[in-house]
């Protein structure tokens, strides 16, 4: 079985890279291709997943087109990592959703949206235009939503979390549980503060031209954060509907709310960032393949928090049900994609970034090849497969 084209022109991207070095102090990615000789599909996807796509190396390289070369180490990383995210997803199946994202999603969310509209509106009757003493809940009941939700969302759970078991199989990084937690430590620090979007020389990110920047890092950390606020303001809120008998709908000025606006604004003022810049940038940082994927992704983080925000402004008046079902249907989509989309890729990232630290600590390959150690690249392409 041959490799596929884009595990070869990333191999022969790297290859090259590794003669010259000049951007040998720009990202990890480069730090952990100096310890190996060899490139198969498994180190490649860990390099790929270590790329955070800031350009510099790009905009730097002596090599990029239109020199004969044509190196282009983020662009190969981007079209890469669209296709490794189907080689570990669970069920394997369901992997091809990541190929055709942006279809996929859409037509979920059409779907989605509309069964919640029949389903809404069908067991509220008359009522689904009118205003509810109970704001949403007098739409749709508090235990309704907890079975739905927590059905879907365990699902969700149990496949990224299947996902994520396979990609941290193939970095071998051995038993959690006896690691050196120092290690760990170092990569969940270098992956919640961003630290290879800042180009290598604390200027930023080339991105979306060859000017650095910190825009990008700064929509990232606003994304990331508004989400785990929103998380945060839903914990709370069951907490206290759970330990404390204190019911939702809750007022603007309790724990709940306050996170969930909060982390709603993130969630609002991230992605729109994040947007502008990509649809700003070059094609050829960006990858050709993967921007249906990336820009579904952020897209649905914008629409459920502009529905989340207009519920609660709208959770007193008419317009509840329609709100309502609009909001829900979104955020289902939102945890049906969430194993087969972007948002895998914070978890790769995550395990590819303790991995380097691992690396860095025993100057050592830890995933692939090594630099006394050859295999068959075809081998490797099988057990990819």
């Amino acid at each position: 079985m041959r490799l596929t084209d884009k595990v070869e022109e990333a191999a022969r991207v790297l290859t090259i890279c590794n003669a010259c070095r000049y951007c040998e102090g720009h990202c990890a990615v480069f730090q952990a291709m100096e310890l190996r000789l060899e490139f198969n599909a498994d180190n490649l996807d860990y390099m790929a997943n270590l790329c955070h796509n800031c350009g510099a190396c790009y905009h730097n390289c002596q090599y990029a087109p239109p020199h004969e070369f044509k190196l282009n180490v983020p662009g190969a990383m981007a079209e890469l990592r669209q296709e490794n995210y189907g080689v570990f997803a669970w069920p394997g199946f369901m992997g091809k959703l990541f190929a055709n994202n942006g279809l996929f999603v859409s037509l979920l969310s059409i779907i989605v949206i509309a069964g919640f509209f029949f389903v809404t509106s069908a067991m509220t009757g008359d009522d689904f235009t009118k205003e509810h003493a109970n704001a949403f809940y007098g739409v749709i009941s508090h235990n309704s939503l907890v079975a739905l939700f927590g059905a879907v969302g365990g699902f969700a759970f149990l496949a990224l979390m299947m996902s994520v078991m396979k990609f941290w199989k193939t970095m071998r990084l051995g038993n959690p549980f006896t690691m050196d937690w120092g290690r760990v430590m170092q990569g969940v620090k270098d992956a919640l503060t961003l630290k290879y979007l800042d180009g290598g020389n604390g200027q930023g990110c080339s991105y979306p031209d060859e000017t650095p920047s910190m825009a990008r890092r700064w929509f990232h950390q606003l994304t990331f954060w508004g989400f785990m606020l929103c998380f945060a303001a839903t914990s709370v809120g069951t907490v206290m509907h759970y330990a404390f008998a204190l019911e939702a709908p809750y007022d603007f000025i309790t724990l709940p709310k306050v996170l969930g606006t909060l982390g709603g604004l993130g969630l609002l003022i991230g992605p729109a960032g994040l947007l502008s810049l990509k649809f700003k940038a070059t094609t050829d940082v960006k990858g050709k393949t993967n921007k249906g994927m990336d820009v579904t992704f952020l897209v649905l983080l914008f629409l459920t928090s502009i529905s989340g925000l207009v519920l609660m402004f709208v959770s007193k008046t008419a317009y509840v049900g329609p709100a309502l079902s609009i909001h829900l249907g979104i955020v289902m989509t939102l945890f049906l994609s969430m194993p087969y989309g972007k948002f895998v890729h914070g978890f790769y990232r995550l395990i590819a970034l303790i991995a380097f630290a691992v690396e860095k600590q025993n100057h050592e390959a830890l995933v692939g090849v090594k630099r006394n150690e050859k295999v068959d690249l075809d081998d490797a392409a099988k057990a990819r497969s």
